[in-house]
């Protein structure tokens, strides 16, 4: 998969600390892909629009009956 066309953000859930650093790119066709900021190089999570955006509300517990 190329992802040399991605640009990188620091997502807003991550730590202000400097440890827990997330980047996303979503500026991609058809896919958001995530990273550990202090690994750039190593490996990324590629995922639909959909399957993120239904991630972030599992996690929020918005999905809870």
């Amino acid at each position: 998969m190329d992802l040399s066309d991605a640009m990188w953000r620091k997502s807003s859930r991550s730590g202000g600390n400097g440890g827990n650093c997330v980047e996303v790119a979503g500026n991609l066709a058809d896919i958001v892909a995530v990273r550990d900021s202090k690994d750039p190089r190593g490996p990324v999570l590629v995922a639909s629009p959909a399957a993120f955006a239904f991630a972030g509300l599992v996690k929020a517990g918005r999905l809870d009956g």
